[in-house]
C-alpha cells in the first residue's frame, strides 16, 4: 500500500440560499418535474445572487475549510481554484481568493478541467506538498453556472447550479484513524480532446472575442452534445476509478464510499455498478444541488462528513468526468 505524503486537514463548502425548484422551471421552459427527474435526478438547484462573484462564493467555502483545518490564511502556501466561470478572464479568480482571505503572497493560480478541475486540483496539489515545496494547499472548486446556462434552453438549463466546495490539504505526517494512514493514496488523471466540442462555451475566447459577431449567435454559454457525453462517461468514470484501485492493490469492495461528481444520477448509477460497488455505498447530492461542475465532489464530501456519513479513517473514491473531455479519479484515506 502506497503512503500518502498529503492529507485532507479540513473541509467547507457553501450554497447560495435561493433555491430554483423544477416547479420554478416548468415556467420558465417547456419542461416538468417528472421528465427532469427521470433523466437527470435533479430537483433543485442553488442560483447566486447576481451582484456575487464566484470568488465570494469560494471565499466563503476556503473559511470553512481553514477554519476546520484550525490553521489561518496565512498559513496557506498556494491557492488552486477550479472553475470554468472566472470572476474575468484576467487575473486568476485564485487572486481574488486570496486577497478576500487576507492570505500572504503565495503563488495563486486557476486551472480549467470543467467538472473533473476539483480532481485534477487535487492531484496537483498533492504532487507539491509530496515534493516539500510548499506544506499546505488550499484547493477549491466554485462555479456560477447560472450565469452561463442558456435559460431557454431545456436540454441544459434543468442541469446545472451554483456553489463552491474547498479543502486544505497539507502533510500526512503518519496521521491514523481506524489503523489506516490518512490522506491522498492515488490519483489518475485523463484528457481526450477529440470530443472538445462535445460540451464547451464557445464565445468569450481568442477565437470568439466579445466583439465577435459570431459571439452574438453563440453566446457565452454552455452548449453540450448530451448523447456524446453520456457515452463516454460511464466508460471513463469506471477506467480511471478502477486505475486508482488498481495502484493500490485494492477493489470496489475495498472502500466505503464512492463521491462522484453529480452529473446525472443514469450515469452515477451505471459507473458504479461497473465497478461492482453497492450502491449504498454512493454519496450522492444532486437531488437538492444539480450539477455545479468543479465544485460538486467538495460540496459532497464536506456535507457527508459534517453529517457523520464519512467518517475518519473512511476509504473514499471520488470521481468526475468533464468537458475537454477531462476526467479523473482519486483514492482517499479521510
Amino acid at each position: 500500500m502506497l503512503q500518502p505524503a498529503s492529507r485532507i486537514l479540513g473541509m467547507g463548502h457553501y450554497l447560495p440560499p435561493t433555491v430554483r425548484t423544477n416547479a420554478d422551471l416548468e415556467k420558465m421552459v417547456d419542461t416538468s418535474d417528472a421528465w427532469i427527474i427521470e433523466r437527470t435526478g435533479i430537483r433543485q438547484r442553488h442560483i447566486a445572487d447576481a451582484d456575487m462573484a464566484s470568488s465570494d462564493m469560494a471565499t466563503e467555502a476556503a473559511r470553512s475549510a481553514l477554519a476546520q483545518a484550525e490553521l489561518t490564511a496565512r498559513d496557506i502556501d498556494m491557492i488552486i481554484v477550479a472553475t470554468i466561470t472566472p470572476d474575468m478572464p484576467m487575473p486568476a479568480t485564485a487572486v481574488f481568493v486570496q486577497k478576500k482571505l487576507g492570505a500572504g503572497n503565495c503563488p495563486a493560480f486557476d486551472l480549467s478541467a470543467a467538472c473533473a478541475g476539483f480532481v485534477f486540483g487535487l492531484s496537483i496539489a498533492d504532487q507539491f506538498i509530496r515534493s516539500g515545496a510548499v506544506r499546505h494547499v488550499l484547493v477549491v472548486g466554485v462555479e456560477m453556472l447560472s450565469k452561463v446556462v442558456d435559460w431557454t434552453d431545456r436540454t441544459t438549463c434543468v442541469l446545472f447550479g451554483d456553489g463552491a466546495g474547498a479543502v486544505v490539504l497539507g502533510p500526512a505526517a503518519g496521521a491514523v484513524a481506524q489503523g489506516r494512514a490518512r490522506g491522498i493514496l492515488s490519483t489518475k488523471l485523463k484528457t481526450d480532446g477529440s470530443l472538445a466540442g462535445s460540451l464547451n462555451i464557445p464565445g468569450g475566447g481568442s477565437l470568439q472575442p466579445q466583439s465577435s459577431a459570431v459571439l452574438e449567435q453563440l453566446g457565452h454559454k454552455i452548449h453540450m452534445r448530451g448523447q456524446d457525453i453520456f457515452k463516454v462517461a460511464v466508460k471513463n468514470l469506471q477506467s480511471s476509478s478502477q486505475a486508482a484501485l488498481d495502484d493500490l492493490g485494492m477493489t470496489g469492495a475495498d472502500l466505503e464510499w464512492i463521491c462522484p461528481h453529480q452529473a446525472n444520477l443514469r450515469i452515477i448509477d451505471l459507473a458504479v455498478a461497473k465497478l461492482g460497488v453497492a450502491r449504498e455505498k454512493m454519496l450522492s447530492n444532486i437531488d437538492r444541488v444539480g450539477n455545479t461542475s468543479s465544485a460538486s465532489i467538495p460540496i459532497l464530501l464536506d456535507e457527508s462528513v459534517r453529517a457523520g456519513k464519512v467518517r475518519p479513517g473512511d476509504r473514499v473514491l471520488m470521481c468526475a468526468l468533464g468537458a475537454g473531455v477531462s476526467w479523473g479519479s482519486a483514492v482517499v484515506t479521510i
